[in-house]
């Protein structure tokens, strides 16, 4: 792909990746890096300016049909309608596809007891909590039995027990040879999930590869966090960076940090695994929630 432009701002400057089938693949980044709008090209609601962009073996602008038939898309937003029920809503969407009532409803079943949401089919759409909306749209997504499923930002919002019941849930439709890309900027997400991961800043690709490898590769196992502070002792053997008011402190070694931060004092200090937010500070040079 090579770019996409909003009012003379770029949203994609020729990026350039592959997701592989059964594979669990990420796009991070903060908001406005153009994961959402790289999502919406594979299936048309963006069209491209330029590029090659290869869905399932078929292009988005000649073949937008076809390719959604053949792929599950989770967006941002719960788009579900409030006025009707539960059931009412799937039961659209499996007539929109054309899917036959008897096979609907058999997919409805099995589909609401893999998301523990027996039960709840002739609820009101209002009165299930957010973590139940994001099962149902996820659920909505695979009524077609799709190849590809494509989630962008599935957990923003939720708290940390239902983001982990969908993480399970979405573990287990990739062990059954489901193709899954995510956008997220959770970097926790995006460990226990991804089998491959691009992080994107303003509209392109800065680093790619397995996270837990990208982490090897980049990072010391432990960081120390705090203030940007003048300190009269030899750090010549510690890896470290300042960014803005903060400084970064790198060791395999946890006991030295520890040392460390015990010379340095109370200066809102911590001492933490290196996470994939620090590869990003490193990449772009700022944090993912600026």
């Amino acid at each position: 792909m090579r770019s996409q432009k909003y009012k003379n701002i770029t949203a994609v400057d020729g990026i350039d990746f592959t997701v592989r089938r059964g594979e669990f693949f990420g796009m991070l980044g903060p908001n406005g890096a153009g994961k959402t709008s790289v999502m919406k090209m594979f299936y048309n609601l963006v069209i491209r300016n330029g590029g090659d962009l290869n869905v399932l073996g078929m292009d988005p602008k000649t073949q937008e049909v076809e390719i959604k038939y053949r792929i599950g898309i989770v967006p941002q937003e719960d788009n579900l309608d409030p006025d009707l029920t539960v059931k009412e809503n799937l039961e659209i969407y499996s007539n929109y596809f054309g899917i036959p009532s008897k096979i609907s409803k058999e997919r409805i079943n099995v589909l609401f007891h893999f998301f523990d949401l027996v039960g709840k089919e002739d609820v009101n759409i209002n009165e299930l909590s957010g973590g139940m909306k994001r099962r149902l749209v996820i659920i909505r997504a695979l009524l077609n039995d799709p190849e590809l499923l494509l989630l962008d930002e599935p957990t923003t919002g939720l708290d940390p027990q239902a983001r982990h019941l969908i993480w399970d849930k979405l573990n287990s439709l990739k062990k059954q040879g489901m193709t899954l890309v995510i956008t997220t900027h959770y970097m926790d997400e995006a460990s226990q999930l991804c089998d491959r991961i691009i992080i994107m800043n303003r509209g392109q690709i800065v680093i790619e590869g397995n996270p837990h490898k990208l982490m090897q590769e980049n990072f010391e196992k432990y960081v120390l966090e705090t203030e940007n502070v003048e300190l009269n002792v030899d750090i010549s053997n510690i890896r470290h960076e300042a960014y803005g008011i903060r400084c970064f402190f790198y060791s395999n070694n946890k006991e030295q940090l520890f040392k460390l931060r015990d010379h340095i004092g109370n200066h809102s200090i911590i001492v933490r695994n290196s996470t994939l937010e620090d590869l990003f500070l490193k990449m772009t040079g700022r944090k993912l929630n600026e």
